[in-house]
């Protein structure tokens, strides 16, 4: 009962538009109950009436008949189209609403919530899921009343009446039939385009949650909430044209329906009148069968939708009810301009409660324009402390100090804006090499854009591409090679020009030519910033300021490239493997 009253907020802003849709439809639903009315009083009052000539018993029946051709060929279609349509309408955009909703959510969760979580599970939440709760909407907040409206209605007008037999016409079937043809063509192409633009919310969708870390890294909720919303509202577009249609089928097939009787009402009418048929078993309730158990049949079939449609919504607001980590304080202020110097402060991390701590009192303190490597064996520590820099995680105890400012007084987008990051596998997104360096600053101009391939030695390989910076790069930048996808990342880091950059394995597993061509760029990328590096091949980081060795969550050695060789320590027998190794490498190549 709580996941309904919590989605009934989302319904709340929609209740007047809910109430006219019930309103239009117990006036959808009342008029089909005139139609045993009519019968009755076809028979006993115009074909039974021995006080009437014939001349004023067919005066009548055309009198009655054109009023009740009026009012169900004329009146019903619209009414029956805009509770359709509104019915649709609502439950759409509610839908679209509690996406959005989701969507925002999904961008505050940790990265520990995502390396917990599969990916397709929270897409099956955010799509299938909610398009589930659709039927608590239609079903459980407007058809369900309607139905047991004509139910009643209909039990209680029986109750006042005698014998019924049943009436059944089947002259306006192949008419039915190619109305339903007709408008059931278009449909079906119509609910193909509504499942792709719900398959292209849901692609991108897949794409933002993997790319996750890429969006909170360059402070870039925003501009993804719109490239989001661009994509949900062409889906809202899509979904309503379907609804239109869908609206214009119903009106149209329910009409023929309805024409159905009448029409046999009114020939066998006027036989009975010149005497060419008796009356027979003519009675007028016998319409009311239909309406009595077809929304019997409805009330019957909800009890099972609205069941799942609960369920789902279960899901959805478990889903809105997983945790932030990482949350601004109330007082919270914007970092407007950094000078670089940070420090750590006594810093310990540790992943969950019952977990042993991964980084313990660490202390260390740099300076602005200092590159800063750190080295040391896998699972040492290296690249959970890079990662607390711009507050993917918050310490477990100590302190992080960006200009002797503590970095959890600080609003984390706004630091994240002051943070570039340059990763060993850096995601791209499946559009154009264009738009994925924009996304280091989405308003900058092409010329900026052209300037930041250029500091990242790409702009010769992407104007050597079919479509140079138009070209689509794929999922995950997979038309891209290793070094190409590299490059791309650190043009958009060029574009961002943060004051504090971050590089995490930026130039492994990649060959020698692309290796040389991205250090180059990331040199020139780490002049005058205040810049981390963490590094497997020592080779890559002799250029550092000061070369941190991290072991077991620890600092147990601080200096450049040649203090540590002199002092023949920890990174000295790591850097003297490594070179053995190289050199056995080049002697088994050659």
């Amino acid at each position: 009962m709580n996941s309904i009253k919590r989605y009934l907020a989302f319904v709340k802003p929609y209740k007047k538009k809910i109430a006219l849709t019930v309103l239009v439809g117990v006036v959808k639903f009342s008029i089909p109950l005139l139609m045993p009315l009519i019968i009755k009083y076809v028979i006993d009052n115009i074909i039974n009436a021995e006080s009437l000539a014939q001349s004023e018993k067919i005066d009548q029946l055309l009198l009655l008949m054109g009023g009740a051709f009026f009012v169900f060929l004329i009146l019903r279609p619209p009414i029956e189209y805009i509770r359709q349509y509104l019915a649709q309408w609502i439950g759409n955009t509610i839908l679209y609403d509690v996406r959005d909703k989701l969507f925002d959510h999904i961008q505050k969760l940790s990265l520990r919530f995502y390396s917990q979580t599969k990916t397709g599970e929270i897409i099956s939440r955010v799509i299938h899921d909610v398009e589930q709760t659709k039927t608590f909407v239609i079903t459980g907040l407007m058809n369900i009343w309607l139905d047991m409206f004509t139910i009643v209605i209909a039990i209680i007008i029986m109750l006042t009446l005698d014998p019924w037999l049943t009436l059944v016409s089947v002259a306006l079937f192949p008419l039915y039939g190619f109305a339903v043809k007709f408008f059931y063509a278009r449909l079906r192409r119509l609910t193909r385009d509504r499942s792709q633009a719900l398959a292209e919310v849901q692609g991108h969708l897949h794409e933002r949650v993997q790319g996750m870390p890429v969006i909170r890294g360059f402070a870039l909720e925003d501009y993804e909430h719109e490239q989001f919303d661009t994509r949900n509202s062409n889906f809202l577009d899509k979904a309503i044209k379907h609804t239109n249609w869908n609206a214009y089928t119903y009106s149209v097939t329910n009409t023929i329906t309805d024409l159905a009787p009448l029409l046999v009402i009114t020939f066998a009418g006027y036989q009975v009148i010149t005497g060419a048929l008796t009356v027979g078993t003519m009675v007028a309730f016998v319409g009311y069968m239909d309406r009595v158990y077809n929304p019997l049949r409805r009330l019957v079939n909800s009890a099972t939708v609205l069941t799942q449609s609960i369920a789902s919504m279960d899901r959805v607001f478990e889903f809105f009810d997983e945790k932030y980590d990482i949350v601004d304080k109330k007082d919270a202020k914007r970092l407007e301009h950094v000078h670089g110097d940070v420090v750590f402060k006594d810093v310990s991390f540790r992943y969950d409660e019952d977990e042993p701590d991964v980084l313990n009192g660490v202390n260390l303190q740099v300076e602005k324009g200092e590159t800063i490597a750190f080295v040391g064996m896998s699972g040492g520590g290296k690249s959970t402390l890079i990662s607390l820099i711009p507050r993917f995680y918050d310490v477990t105890s100590g302190q992080i100090l960006i200009d002797d400012q503590d970095i959890r007084d600080v609003q984390a987008r706004s630091l994240r804006d002051k943070v570039g990051m340059v990763l060993q596998d850096n995601i791209l997104f499946s559009e154009s090499i264009a738009m994925n360096i924009k996304m280091g600053n989405p308003d900058a101009t092409e010329e900026e854009m052209i300037e930041a391939a250029k500091a990242a030695n790409a702009h010769d390989f992407i104007m050597n591409l079919q479509h140079g910076y138009d070209t689509l790069v794929g999922e995950r930048g997979v038309k891209l090679s290793g070094g190409q996808k590299q490059r791309v990342a650190i043009a958009r880091v060029f574009l961002k020009n943060p004051p504090l950059l971050v590089l995490d394995e930026a130039t492994s597993a990649l060959d020698l030519e692309s290796e040389s061509l991205i250090q180059s760029a990331l040199e020139r990328l780490a002049s005058d910033r205040t810049t981390f590096i963490v590094a497997h091949r020592l080779a890559t980081i002799t250029h550092a300021d000061r070369i941190v060795h991290i072991e077991n969550g620890e600092i147990v050695e601080v200096g450049s490239h040649e203090e540590l060789m002199k002092q023949k320590g920890h990174y000295y027998d790591l850097y003297q493997v490594q070179q053995l190794d190289d050199q056995k490498t080049e002697y088994l190549g050659t």
